[in-house]
């Protein structure tokens, strides 16, 4: 059952990744930024959801013919239809984008069941299709279609690496144009509030700058009459 809830939810869909890689780089995370994965489609929205993780590991050929898919419980073919409406599902697959981890179809079927994104640091096959599809979707970049050899399926919902950033089920995942970021379970709400926070303070600053305003003593506000100026913006602004 979710433990997100729809404030945090809110919160996090209109901040960026880079905010919340602040607001974790001051608590000492510095690897929650899943790294050398980029969406498919950047005009779709923030992606926020709890993180449903699935795990591949190198394929020993004998355990993994192209007959394995007709079995109703393939760790793959499962995850699909196991992940909760809302989540995030988060695929390990080492980095490796010469075999896809999922193709447009399952993407599909992700999207229809309610899913909030799909994200793996390898690739996607049918990669122009998924991209056409309501669903944010990030990768490394096109895999081949069909190469069995390299992965092999094996862990749902368990602790796994994505991107070399430590994922937990249940850990809040964030994706925006730029990429994807992973927070922990544990401090979803702080952060939430945090960077919905710093992205107000940022906004006012953008709107100073443009107005010919000096970085110096606004950004960081190390003047008095900065946050003076920034409660009467957020006053006029309803922020």
């Amino acid at each position: 059952m979710s433990t997100l809830s729809k404030e945090t939810r809110d919160k996090l869909k209109n901040v960026s990744t880079a905010t919340i890689c602040t607001a974790l780089f001051k608590r000492g995370l510095h690897k929650q930024f899943i790294q050398d994965v980029r969406p498919l489609n950047g005009s779709l929205g923030n992606m926020v959801g709890e993180a449903f993780t699935l795990r591949y590991i190198p394929a020993r050929e004998d355990l993994n013919p192209i007959s394995v898919f007709q079995n109703r419980a393939h760790p793959q073919r499962k995850a699909i239809e196991d992940c909760p409406s809302g989540s995030v599902m988060v695929i390990d697959s080492r980095k490796d984008a010469r075999a896809a981890s999922a193709g447009s179809i399952l993407v599909t079927r992700l999207m229809v069941r309610g899913v909030a994104g799909v994200v793996t640091d390898g690739g996607f096959r049918d990669a122009p299709e998924i991209a056409k599809l309501a669903i944010p979707a990030y990768h490394s970049r096109p895999s081949s279609p069909t190469n069995l050899t390299l992965h092999q399926a094996l862990d749902i919902n368990v602790p796994i690496g994505c991107g070399d950033a430590p994922v937990w089920p249940g850990d809040v995942v964030v994706g925006d144009a730029e990429g994807v970021v992973i927070i922990p379970a544990s401090i979803a709400e702080e952060i939430g509030n945090e960077a919905f926070e710093m992205t107000a303070f940022e906004d006012f600053v953008t709107e100073e700058v443009l107005k010919g305003r000096s970085i110096l003593g606004l950004y960081p506000a190390t003047d008095d009459q900065t946050m003076i100026d920034f409660k009467a913006w957020r006053k006029k602004h309803g922020r």
